[in-house]
């Protein structure tokens, strides 16, 4: 097998042939990158183009679709001449001329006889491969396919021989006497962009980390903490029920820039933006849990979350009334300093709260945290006033004697 698919006449471009590319790398790595294509076919002398999902395994190309489909029914037998095209779109390219207007993308035509998939091993294969290409792990963490749904699915197989890669990149190509007129010209970059995920209703996991174009990094990942008096788990769907219960107190959500929960389901739409949050990159969320009983006892947060600066802040804290003026709201921080300058290598924490919420600002300054100022008419309350907001700051210098000190608390009861 040679790096490169032989050109042929149907895939010979009759102009801009600096474009056309045959090696099988490029061909392989756009097909990869799509989920999406197009397939063209005739029946009954008339042209079809559909849309479908296909996979690559090797050098063959399976395209996913149902037993009653025109397609699987016109390939019933020898299989049916097609042509799959892929097209992956880059950028809008603008002229000063309207004639120099184009677009960068990257593109395959694959042309060949693509035959039904009847071996049940093939065919098994072939849909695992179309599911893992949604995400590395999805087969293991959903049902497979019954005999029945094996049987309304269609798979054709296409073998990649004769294959063409069209391709265009770089900037605007106007004519040397458009140069000068004052029209704006240049490329406006586009890419697909998958996400926030939606959950379905029910569902009580968080969106999964192998999902396509999940940008978290550890800094925007929960994981499990442990601790003596508190459990921190990632946040989830399932903590609804539980934590409506623990925080359905008026005092508990006094200073949150929000409207108290009323309802699970409020409750299950702030824990859904908080997971959102986790997807833009911007926070990251943990249930408060007691670690002997398994209670839900409130929420936690990173916010504002920014690798690049090493910073992160702690809060949207809610903790139930029955566990105020115990060991869980010290270790819980605790633990999350921990992770944030031991394990993330934060060079600062820092803490918002509403000036008026003097009992936080004492829970954060025992916490060995400095009080670095104020933020006048930062946000909204839910009740329409503007708060002033109170910063307080640790650094990773001032860290190490800050978690002494706080283990000497936890160790003293």
């Amino acid at each position: 097998m040679t790096d490169v698919y032989a050109a042929t006449d149907r895939t010979t471009a009759t102009r801009n042939r600096d474009r056309m590319h045959y090696e099988r790398d490029k061909a392989h790595a756009i097909l990869d990158e799509a989920f999406d294509c197009s397939v063209g076919f005739v029946v009954d002398g008339e042209p079809r183009v559909l849309p479908t999902l296909h996979v690559r395994v090797g050098d063959t190309l399976y395209l996913h679709g149902s037993t009653g489909g025109r397609m699987a029914l016109a390939a019933r037998g020898d299989g049916i001449p097609v042509c799959v095209s892929v097209t992956l779109l880059d950028g809008l390219v603008y002229g000063r001329s309207q004639f120099h207007h184009s677009a960068n993308y990257r593109s395959v035509v694959a042309l060949g006889v693509a035959r039904p998939v009847t071996d049940p091993a093939e065919k098994a294969e072939a849909m695992h491969a179309l599911v893992e290409k949604t995400g590395a792990g999805r087969t293991a963490e959903s049902r497979p396919p019954t005999k029945q749904e094996m049987a309304q699915t269609s798979v054709l197989a296409l073998p990649l021989v004769e294959v063409s890669v069209r391709a265009r990149s770089g900037g605007v190509a106007d004519d040397e006497a458009d140069l000068g007129l004052a029209h704006w010209a240049g490329v406006l970059p586009i890419r697909r962009v998958a996400g926030p995920p939606e959950t379905a209703p029910g569902v009580p996991v968080p969106p999964p980390a192998y999902l396509p174009g999940n940008p978290a990094t550890d800094w925007q990942t929960p994981v499990r903490l442990e601790g003596r008096h508190v459990r921190l788990e990632p946040l989830s769907p399932a903590h609804a029920p539980a934590m409506f219960e623990a925080l359905d107190d008026e005092e508990v959500w006094r200073h949150i820039p929000m409207p108290r929960a009323r309802t699970v389901e409020d409750i299950a739409a702030d824990i859904a933006e908080v997971i959102r949050g986790q997807w833009r990159g911007d926070r990251s969320g943990w249930a408060q849990v007691d670690p002997v009983t398994g209670t839900v006892m409130g929420m936690t947060t990173f916010h504002d979350v920014d690798p690049s600066r090493r910073s992160v802040g702690i809060g949207h804290t809610m903790l139930g009334r029955k566990w105020w003026r115990s060991g869980v709201n010290t270790e819980a921080k605790l633990l999350l300093l921990e992770r944030a300058f031991d394990v993330l290598g934060a060079a600062k924490v820092f803490w918002y709260t509403d000036i008026r919420n003097e009992r936080s600002q004492r829970a954060i300054a025992r916490l060995g945290a400095s009080r670095d100022g104020v933020i006048r008419r930062q946000r909204l309350r839910s009740d329409g006033s503007w708060r002033d907001t109170v910063v307080f700051a640790m650094t990773a210098d001032e860290w190490p004697a800050a978690a002494q000190r706080l283990r000497d608390r936890l160790a003293a009861g």
